[in-house]
């Protein structure tokens, strides 16, 4: 089977990589790339496991084909700490205790990244439905939703 060489840009880093046609864009990165952030959950886009920005959009990364993000700028759960500076959502899932076993963790930081570039002052009921594609079979949802609005809070008050 042939593979295809795809240019990129991931965490804002050019990156180039070859697949296989079929090879979705959660292998690549964990597979090709070493990016073993996101988690494979489900592989059929219902648990959020495996989310990533493709261009500004939040897609869950079980669902896009390798191929299809040449040209694209991709953003994972690697890019979000500055160095060893946490983003405030790090911080804020720590101190919140809003994790338990961690498979579904990556994917929610990155949604609520995604939420909070679009709306730093989202309601809970926002927060709730922009997460609703995540799922958590260990917290709850209540700690991760705090944890949300409490980073929220801190982000708006440092700008």
């Amino acid at each position: 089977m042939s593979k295809h060489h795809i240019s990129t840009s991931i965490n804002g880093e050019s990156r180039e990589f070859l697949c296989e046609t079929r090879q979705t864009l959660l292998d690549v990165l964990r597979d090709e790339l070493g990016m073993i952030g996101s988690k494979e959950g489900c592989s059929s886009g219902d648990c959020g496991a495996c989310s990533v920005e493709v261009d500004g959009r939040l897609v869950c990364s079980c669902l896009v084909l390798g191929v299809e993000v040449d040209g694209k700028e991709i953003s994972t759960i690697e890019g979000m700490a500055d160095g060893e500076n946490l983003h405030p959502l790090q911080t804020k899932f720590l101190e919140h205790a809003a994790l338990q076993c961690g498979v579904c963790t990556p994917g929610f930081l990155v949604a609520a990244k995604s939420l909070l570039d679009r709306n730093p002052n989202p309601t809970e009921t926002e927060v709730r439905y922009w997460l609703a594609g995540n799922l958590c079979r260990c917290t709850g949802y209540d700690k991760i939703v705090r944890a949300v609005m409490d980073a929220a809070d801190e982000m708006r008050s440092a700008s």
